[in-house]
């Protein structure tokens, strides 16, 4: 065979593999802009196939289920708070502790608030119906590891009060998953008060989004993001990282302990699961 006819073949194949992305990405577009107007709850392929102007067929070649539509939306949503999320921190310092911590905080703010049909299908009401697979795992993770390698790098600089902090022999047992991938170099009691201000992270942010603060906070401009940037500096205190803090640049072994910790967490997401789902949810 010549090989202009050995090539044909690839040629063909890639051009079949950008169609089916290009489909795929069209189907994944127009099922975010549903989650806007129907919820996720009410995703339905036979309405994405209408508004492609394709037959239900043709769109279940693409997407197998809703079950899986919903799962390449909540990977493609968690990755992309991820992502925003470690960009803005790797902007800081990495000294700065505080200013890594409030990092994190504002790009989940900022991502929620641009994104929040997205935000709503990750940390709104759960779907009826739907379980999440292992493969949503290690993309909803990517904030919480960032968070574990700012609280590495601080293990060694607490404030006393989270230092001589301790957990009763309950709230150890309880947090073995999360001590199995952070490590031992990280406090017990740090790693209760990071789950503790995590869920207030989220909690606040959603609250804003989903209108709690009407009537509690400050309408006027600016009232919100002063609410909010108070918070991330108690919070950092909760953490023992308060700003202003004098924290030496991480040595070799807390970025390893930081690298492995990362490793832990995709490593027992992806344990026993081959779904190609997240390879192809990235919009």
């Amino acid at each position: 065979m010549s090989q202009t006819g050995q090539d044909r073949p690839s040629v063909l194949r890639a051009a079949r593999e950008r169609t089916r992305a290009e489909i795929t990405r069209q189907i994944l577009d127009t099922a975010r802009r549903h989650l806007g107007t129907e919820g996720a709850s009410g995703l339905s392929l036979r309405a994405i196939a209408r508004e492609l102007g394709a037959s239900s067929s043709g769109v279940y070649r693409y997407v197998a289920s809703r079950d899986e539509l919903l799962t390449r939306l909540i990977v493609a949503a968690y990755d992309a708070l991820g992502i925003a999320a470690e960009a803005q921190e790797a902007t800081v310092a990495r000294e700065n502790l505080a200013g890594r911590w409030s990092a994190v905080c504002d790009a989940v703010r900022g991502w929620a608030q641009a994104n929040p049909n997205e935000y709503a299908l990750i940390y709104g009401t759960p779907v009826p119906g739907y379980v999440a697979p292992p493969t949503t795992i290690a993309p909803a993770a990517r904030v919480s590891t960032v968070v574990l390698g700012i609280l590495t790098d601080a293990a060694g600089h607490l404030t006393p009060a989270v230092a001589e902090d301790t957990v009763p022999p309950g709230g150890r047992e309880a947090l073995a998953p999360l001590r199995s991938i952070a490590g031992p170099g990280v406090p017990d009691a740090l790693l209760q008060r990071a789950l503790m201000t995590l869920a207030a992270l989220f909690g606040t942010v959603s609250f804003e989004l989903f209108g709690q603060l009407h009537g509690i906070i400050g309408e006027q401009p600016g009232d919100r993001e002063a609410f909010f940037a108070e918070s991330v500096r108690r919070w950092a205190e909760q953490l023992g990282i308060s700003p202003g803090r004098s924290h030496a640049a991480p040595e070799a072994g807390q970025l390893k302990s930081a690298r492995a910790a990362k490793t832990a967490v995709n490593a027992q997401a992806t344990e026993g699961s081959t779904s190609p789902i997240a390879e192809e949810a990235s919009p």
